[in-house]
């Protein structure tokens, strides 16, 4: 079985451009894609900026994805309401959790954790642990935050041939953190970084994709569906994952 994910900071639903929130044009770029699984960075609720939406829901239903799950890092109040990160699946979820990332003095940042259960040919299913992660605007913090997550215990619990993928907004300015940190604890990446910042003219590759253990990417893209320019100031990751044992 393969399974498509797409990884994505929607910006709220706001567009990069024309500022405008619309998060049925932020569904249908998704829904170009036919995702499994999505991974989303910025997604919002409540507050009347955002008419009061529950986005995860809101874009969860739009796309047929079941299984969800959403945490909360930044709270504003009742005009901006709050945002996090979110999981939306085809795939059953067995078990989630959200791993604080926060540095001190700085914007709250996590990784949030899910356990999908993927259908194996045999019949059963295998895990497929999936960590969603929206790291700080600073250097220094970007690479604290990616050894706490290396640290962490839902990580070290995890067999190094259980099927891994790491995934989110990394912030990456000079595109070389992964390579520096996930690639030396056996994460495999792209080889070269794929920019997706800003949408509209890329020139950062802020966002990436890193696997482990008995997990192929079989490919990569930055997904450039109608509409996408104008939907974030990102750009998304396209991947096509397949279980190595498939092969």
């Amino acid at each position: 079985m393969q399974v498509r994910l797409l990884s994505w900071n929607v910006h709220k639903c706001v567009g990069g451009l024309d500022r405008r929130y619309d998060p049925g044009r932020t569904a249908a770029v998704l829904a170009q894609a036919s995702p499994d699984v999505v991974l989303l960075q910025e997604v919002a609720q409540n507050g009347r900026w955002y008419q009061h939406h529950r986005q995860v829901d809101v874009l969860g239903d739009a796309l047929g994805l079941p299984h969800r799950s959403y945490f909360v890092n930044v709270r504003f109040g009742p005009r901006r309401g709050e945002y996090g990160n979110a999981i939306l699946s085809r795939l059953p979820i067995a078990s989630t959790e959200n791993i604080d990332l926060t540095q001190a003095g700085r914007k709250a940042r996590s990784v949030l954790h899910a356990e999908l259960r993927w259908p194996a040919p045999a019949g059963g299913s295998r895990t497929l642990h999936v960590f969603n992660l929206h790291l700080g605007l600073g250097e220094r913090e970007r690479r604290a935050q990616l050894q706490q997550f290396l640290q962490a215990r839902a990580l070290l619990a995890i067999h190094r041939q259980t099927p891994v993928l790491v995934a989110g907004d990394f912030n990456d300015v000079y595109g070389t953190l992964g390579r520096r940190l996930l690639e030396p604890a056996l994460f495999r990446g792209p080889v070269r970084p794929l920019r997706t910042f800003p949408a509209y003219a890329p020139l950062r590759a802020l966002d990436s994709l890193y696997v482990r253990g008995d997990l192929e990417v079989r490919s990569l893209v930055c997904w450039r569906g109608k509409g996408v320019r104008f939907a974030s100031d990102h750009l998304p990751l396209f991947a096509e994952l397949r279980l190595r044992q498939d092969s």
